[in-house]
Protein backbone atom coordinates (compact mmCIF):
# COMPACT_ATOMS: atom_id res chain seq x y z
CA UNK A 1 0.00 0.00 0.00
CA UNK A 2 1.26 3.58 -0.68
CA UNK A 3 1.93 5.37 2.21
CA UNK A 4 -0.43 9.13 1.91
CA UNK A 5 1.27 11.95 1.68
CA UNK A 6 1.53 14.18 4.80
CA UNK A 7 0.38 17.27 5.15
CA UNK A 8 2.31 20.39 5.66
CA UNK A 9 1.86 21.66 9.61
CA UNK A 10 2.55 25.29 8.41
CA UNK A 11 -0.47 28.01 8.26
CA UNK A 12 -1.15 29.41 4.82
CA UNK A 13 0.64 33.22 4.67
CA UNK A 14 3.90 31.95 6.79
CA UNK A 15 6.92 34.08 6.27
CA UNK A 16 9.11 31.24 5.80
CA UNK A 17 11.17 31.16 2.63
CA UNK A 18 10.19 27.58 2.24
CA UNK A 19 7.03 26.20 -0.06
CA UNK A 20 3.83 24.03 1.18
CA UNK A 21 3.73 22.30 -1.78
CA UNK A 22 5.93 19.02 -1.97
CA UNK A 23 9.45 19.07 -2.34
CA UNK A 24 9.38 17.30 -5.72
CA UNK A 25 6.60 18.04 -8.14
CA UNK A 26 4.87 14.93 -10.24
CA UNK A 27 6.68 15.01 -13.42
CA UNK A 28 3.33 16.02 -16.03
CA UNK A 29 3.24 14.04 -19.42
CA UNK A 30 4.93 15.43 -22.00
CA UNK A 31 7.24 17.58 -19.82
CA UNK A 32 10.60 17.58 -21.18
CA UNK A 33 13.93 17.52 -19.20
CA UNK A 34 15.03 21.36 -19.11
CA UNK A 35 11.50 21.76 -17.40
CA UNK A 36 12.32 19.77 -14.86
CA UNK A 37 15.62 20.98 -14.97
CA UNK A 38 14.44 24.62 -14.32
CA UNK A 39 11.61 23.75 -11.65
CA UNK A 40 14.42 22.24 -9.47
CA UNK A 41 16.61 25.56 -9.95
CA UNK A 42 13.74 27.66 -8.97
CA UNK A 43 13.42 25.53 -5.91
CA UNK A 44 17.01 25.20 -5.11
CA UNK A 45 17.43 29.06 -5.00
CA UNK A 46 14.31 29.43 -2.68
CA UNK A 47 15.82 27.16 -0.61
CA UNK A 48 19.51 28.11 -0.13
CA UNK A 49 20.35 31.85 -1.73
CA UNK A 50 19.62 32.66 2.12
CA UNK A 51 22.12 30.25 3.84
CA UNK A 52 24.44 31.92 6.62
CA UNK A 53 26.49 30.22 9.15
CA UNK A 54 24.67 28.44 11.88
CA UNK A 55 23.83 30.43 14.78
CA UNK A 56 24.18 33.27 13.28
CA UNK A 57 21.02 35.72 13.21
CA UNK A 58 19.43 37.82 10.24
CA UNK A 59 19.21 40.39 12.24
CA UNK A 60 16.99 42.50 9.22
CA UNK A 61 14.20 39.55 9.82
CA UNK A 62 14.61 40.09 13.63
CA UNK A 63 13.79 43.43 13.31
CA UNK A 64 11.05 43.15 11.27
CA UNK A 65 9.41 40.63 13.25
CA UNK A 66 9.69 42.00 16.22
CA UNK A 67 8.12 45.05 15.61
CA UNK A 68 5.02 43.02 13.59
CA UNK A 69 5.32 45.81 10.45
CA UNK A 70 7.49 46.07 7.54
CA UNK A 71 6.84 50.01 7.41
CA UNK A 72 9.86 52.52 8.44
CA UNK A 73 7.64 54.78 10.33
CA UNK A 74 6.52 51.84 12.34
CA UNK A 75 10.31 50.92 13.52
CA UNK A 76 11.49 54.45 13.63
CA UNK A 77 14.06 53.99 11.01
CA UNK A 78 16.04 56.70 9.48
CA UNK A 79 18.34 55.80 6.63
CA UNK A 80 20.77 57.13 4.40
CA UNK A 81 24.57 58.21 5.27
CA UNK A 82 23.79 61.83 5.07
CA UNK A 83 20.96 61.25 7.72
CA UNK A 84 22.46 59.27 10.01
CA UNK A 85 25.65 60.68 10.18
CA UNK A 86 24.14 64.50 11.04
CA UNK A 87 21.88 61.82 14.01
CA UNK A 88 25.52 60.73 14.90
CA UNK A 89 26.70 64.14 14.95
CA UNK A 90 23.71 65.50 17.12
CA UNK A 91 24.46 63.29 20.01
CA UNK A 92 20.95 61.47 19.02
CA UNK A 93 20.39 58.51 20.81
CA UNK A 94 20.38 55.83 18.67
CA UNK A 95 18.93 52.16 19.66
CA UNK A 96 20.78 50.20 16.68
CA UNK A 97 22.94 51.00 13.69
CA UNK A 98 23.05 48.69 10.61
CA UNK A 99 26.00 49.70 8.22
CA UNK A 100 27.87 47.93 5.70
CA UNK A 101 31.45 46.05 6.35
CA UNK A 102 33.17 49.32 4.18
CA UNK A 103 30.92 51.94 5.45
CA UNK A 104 31.79 51.43 8.79
CA UNK A 105 35.20 52.03 8.42
CA UNK A 106 35.41 54.90 6.91
CA UNK A 107 37.03 57.98 8.60
CA UNK A 108 33.21 60.33 9.61
CA UNK A 109 31.85 56.86 10.75
CA UNK A 110 34.23 55.37 12.77
CA UNK A 111 34.83 57.57 14.96
CA UNK A 112 30.96 58.49 15.71
CA UNK A 113 30.00 54.72 16.22
CA UNK A 114 32.68 54.29 18.60
CA UNK A 115 30.95 57.43 20.66
CA UNK A 116 27.68 55.96 20.00
CA UNK A 117 28.67 52.27 21.48
CA UNK A 118 29.79 54.20 23.98
CA UNK A 119 26.28 55.69 24.71
CA UNK A 120 24.75 52.55 24.26
CA UNK A 121 24.46 52.34 20.87
CA UNK A 122 24.55 48.75 19.39
CA UNK A 123 26.54 48.72 16.15
CA UNK A 124 26.15 45.80 14.07
CA UNK A 125 27.21 44.91 10.15
CA UNK A 126 24.92 43.92 7.50
CA UNK A 127 25.00 43.09 4.27
CA UNK A 128 23.20 45.21 1.18
CA UNK A 129 20.57 42.25 1.24
CA UNK A 130 19.74 42.70 4.81
CA UNK A 131 19.79 46.36 4.44
CA UNK A 132 17.67 46.51 1.07
CA UNK A 133 15.09 44.53 3.01
CA UNK A 134 15.01 46.71 6.36
CA UNK A 135 14.81 50.09 3.79
CA UNK A 136 11.87 48.13 1.91
CA UNK A 137 13.14 49.55 -0.88
CA UNK A 138 14.38 53.23 0.05
CA UNK A 139 18.11 54.15 -0.75
CA UNK A 140 19.80 53.36 2.30
CA UNK A 141 23.01 53.87 1.01
CA UNK A 142 24.75 51.54 3.24
CA UNK A 143 23.49 52.63 6.51
CA UNK A 144 20.12 52.75 8.59
CA UNK A 145 19.76 53.28 12.11
CA UNK A 146 16.76 52.81 14.98
CA UNK A 147 16.46 56.23 16.58
CA UNK A 148 14.63 56.66 19.75
CA UNK A 149 12.06 59.17 20.35
CA UNK A 150 12.49 62.81 19.83
CA UNK A 151 13.18 64.79 22.74
CA UNK A 152 11.32 68.28 22.30
CA UNK A 153 11.78 71.33 23.76
CA UNK A 154 9.86 73.24 26.06
CA UNK A 155 8.14 76.20 24.64
CA UNK A 156 9.76 78.81 27.32
CA UNK A 157 13.33 76.75 26.39
CA UNK A 158 13.25 77.29 22.64
CA UNK A 159 11.76 81.23 23.04
CA UNK A 160 14.80 81.48 25.73
CA UNK A 161 17.64 80.17 22.77
CA UNK A 162 15.56 81.98 19.77
CA UNK A 163 16.31 85.57 21.44
CA UNK A 164 19.99 84.42 21.99
CA UNK A 165 21.05 83.27 18.73
CA UNK A 166 18.96 86.64 17.11
CA UNK A 167 18.04 90.31 18.30
CA UNK A 168 15.33 89.35 15.16
CA UNK A 169 14.48 85.65 15.51
CA UNK A 170 12.08 83.75 13.23
CA UNK A 171 9.50 80.83 14.83
CA UNK A 172 7.43 78.66 12.34
CA UNK A 173 4.33 77.39 13.96
CA UNK A 174 2.54 74.45 12.37
CA UNK A 175 -1.62 74.88 12.66
CA UNK A 176 -2.08 71.10 11.83
CA UNK A 177 -0.24 70.07 9.05
CA UNK A 178 -0.55 66.55 9.38
CA UNK A 179 1.99 64.92 6.39
CA UNK A 180 5.23 64.97 7.69
CA UNK A 181 6.85 64.78 4.36
CA UNK A 182 5.27 68.22 4.36
CA UNK A 183 6.40 69.07 8.17
CA UNK A 184 10.33 67.59 7.37
CA UNK A 185 10.85 69.57 3.76
CA UNK A 186 9.28 72.92 6.78
CA UNK A 187 12.04 71.89 8.85
CA UNK A 188 14.93 71.46 6.28
CA UNK A 189 14.00 74.88 4.51
CA UNK A 190 13.41 77.27 7.91
CA UNK A 191 17.23 75.72 9.33
CA UNK A 192 18.63 76.37 5.91
CA UNK A 193 17.56 80.03 5.33
CA UNK A 194 17.99 80.74 9.03
CA UNK A 195 15.39 80.18 11.55
CA UNK A 196 15.45 79.68 14.99
CA UNK A 197 12.34 76.91 15.56
CA UNK A 198 9.39 75.02 14.96
CA UNK A 199 6.64 74.63 17.25
CA UNK A 200 4.08 71.89 16.25
CA UNK A 201 0.25 70.54 18.39
CA UNK A 202 0.42 67.68 20.54
CA UNK A 203 -2.87 66.62 18.78
CA UNK A 204 -4.39 66.31 14.82
CA UNK A 205 -0.73 67.15 13.72
CA UNK A 206 2.75 65.12 12.73
CA UNK A 207 5.38 65.48 14.76
CA UNK A 208 9.25 64.73 14.48
CA UNK A 209 8.89 61.32 13.07
CA UNK A 210 11.47 58.76 11.18
CA UNK A 211 10.13 60.12 8.41
CA UNK A 212 10.12 63.92 9.19
CA UNK A 213 13.74 62.75 10.04
CA UNK A 214 14.67 61.36 6.31
CA UNK A 215 12.87 64.39 4.31
CA UNK A 216 14.59 67.18 6.50
CA UNK A 217 17.92 65.54 5.76
CA UNK A 218 19.88 66.43 9.26
CA UNK A 219 18.31 69.50 9.73
CA UNK A 220 16.49 68.09 12.38
CA UNK A 221 19.85 67.78 14.49
CA UNK A 222 20.09 72.19 14.52
CA UNK A 223 16.42 73.44 14.41
CA UNK A 224 14.83 73.19 17.87
CA UNK A 225 11.17 71.78 17.76
CA UNK A 226 8.20 72.09 20.85
CA UNK A 227 5.53 70.35 21.33
CA UNK A 228 2.26 72.29 22.65
CA UNK A 229 -1.16 71.37 23.94
CA UNK A 230 -2.55 74.41 23.76
CA UNK A 231 -1.57 76.51 20.39
CA UNK A 232 -3.80 79.48 21.32
CA UNK A 233 -1.98 79.66 24.81
CA UNK A 234 1.36 79.39 23.00
CA UNK A 235 0.96 82.27 20.35
CA UNK A 236 -0.65 84.31 23.38
CA UNK A 237 2.94 83.60 25.19
CA UNK A 238 5.10 84.47 22.17
CA UNK A 239 3.02 87.90 22.32
CA UNK A 240 3.85 88.40 25.41
CA UNK A 241 7.50 87.58 24.72
CA UNK A 242 7.26 90.64 22.38
CA UNK A 243 6.83 88.40 18.83
CA UNK A 244 4.41 89.30 15.92
CA UNK A 245 2.53 86.76 14.73
CA UNK A 246 2.10 87.03 11.00
CA UNK A 247 -0.58 83.96 9.71
CA UNK A 248 -0.12 82.76 6.24
CA UNK A 249 -3.50 82.91 4.37
CA UNK A 250 -4.48 82.57 0.32
CA UNK A 251 -7.04 84.95 1.43
CA UNK A 252 -5.80 87.56 3.13
CA UNK A 253 -5.61 91.10 1.79
CA UNK A 254 -1.93 92.27 2.68
CA UNK A 255 0.62 90.39 0.10
CA UNK A 256 3.79 89.46 1.99
CA UNK A 257 6.44 91.28 0.26
CA UNK A 258 4.25 94.91 1.28
CA UNK A 259 4.78 93.65 4.70
CA UNK A 260 8.27 94.79 6.89
CA UNK A 261 9.16 91.95 9.39
CA UNK A 262 11.73 94.17 11.27
CA UNK A 263 10.74 92.56 14.69
CA UNK A 264 10.69 89.41 16.27
CA UNK A 265 8.69 87.23 13.92
CA UNK A 266 6.14 83.90 14.24
CA UNK A 267 5.38 82.63 11.07
CA UNK A 268 1.92 79.97 11.07
CA UNK A 269 1.33 77.70 8.31
CA UNK A 270 -2.20 76.25 7.96
CA UNK A 271 -3.04 72.87 7.58
CA UNK A 272 -3.15 70.73 4.31
CA UNK A 273 -6.50 72.06 2.53
CA UNK A 274 -8.16 73.56 5.62
CA UNK A 275 -5.39 76.34 5.97
CA UNK A 276 -5.74 77.99 8.96
CA UNK A 277 -8.45 77.80 11.97
CA UNK A 278 -10.34 80.73 13.10
CA UNK A 279 -9.34 80.67 16.39
CA UNK A 280 -6.19 80.60 14.99
CA UNK A 281 -6.54 83.44 12.59
CA UNK A 282 -7.81 85.55 15.83
CA UNK A 283 -4.64 85.38 17.65
CA UNK A 284 -2.87 86.53 14.51
CA UNK A 285 -1.78 90.27 14.57
CA UNK A 286 -1.91 90.47 10.37
CA UNK A 287 -2.55 87.92 7.89
CA UNK A 288 -0.43 87.70 4.73
CA UNK A 289 -0.88 85.97 1.43
CA UNK A 290 1.09 84.81 -1.14
CA UNK A 291 0.42 86.48 -4.53
CA UNK A 292 0.06 83.88 -7.60
CA UNK A 293 -0.69 84.85 -11.27
CA UNK A 294 -1.54 81.13 -12.21
CA UNK A 295 -4.65 79.74 -12.38
CA UNK A 296 -3.55 77.26 -9.64
CA UNK A 297 -5.44 78.48 -6.72
CA UNK A 298 -3.03 77.76 -3.30
CA UNK A 299 0.21 76.05 -3.22
CA UNK A 300 1.75 73.01 -0.97
CA UNK A 301 2.26 74.17 2.45
CA UNK A 302 6.17 73.42 2.61
CA UNK A 303 6.62 75.78 -0.73
CA UNK A 304 4.27 78.37 0.63
CA UNK A 305 6.69 78.37 4.12
CA UNK A 306 9.61 78.24 1.64
CA UNK A 307 8.65 81.32 0.05
CA UNK A 308 7.49 82.92 2.70
CA UNK A 309 10.65 82.83 4.69
CA UNK A 310 12.82 83.79 1.94
CA UNK A 311 10.23 86.78 1.89
CA UNK A 312 11.44 87.60 5.50
CA UNK A 313 15.46 86.92 5.12
CA UNK A 314 15.44 88.90 1.85
CA UNK A 315 13.94 91.98 3.29
CA UNK A 316 16.50 91.61 6.26
CA UNK A 317 19.82 90.57 3.93
CA UNK A 318 18.67 93.70 1.43
CA UNK A 319 17.96 96.20 4.87
CA UNK A 320 21.94 94.94 5.62
CA UNK A 321 23.17 95.43 2.73
CA UNK A 322 21.87 98.82 2.34
CA UNK A 323 23.15 99.90 5.33
CA UNK A 324 26.90 98.69 4.65
CA UNK A 325 27.18 100.55 1.42
CA UNK A 326 25.59 104.21 3.46
CA UNK A 327 28.57 103.19 5.60
CA UNK A 328 31.28 103.14 3.28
Amino acid sequence: MTPKPRKSSRKPGSRSGYSDKPRFAKKSKGSSGPNRENRYDNRRDNRYDNRRPQGERDESRVAVSSEGENSLEDRDLIYGRHTVLSALEGDRRLHRVWISDQLRHAPRFHTLLSQAKQRGTVVDEASYKQLDRLADGGNHQGVIAQVAPYEYWHIADLIQQAKTVSDRPVIIISDGITDPHNLGAIIRTAEAIGAQGLVVPQRRAAGVTSTVMKVAAGAIEKLPVAQVVNLSRTLETLKEEGFWIYGLSEQADSVISEVEFDRATVLVMGAEGDGLSLLTQRHCDQLVSIPLAGSTPSLNVSVAAGMALYEIYRQRWSNRLQLKNWGS
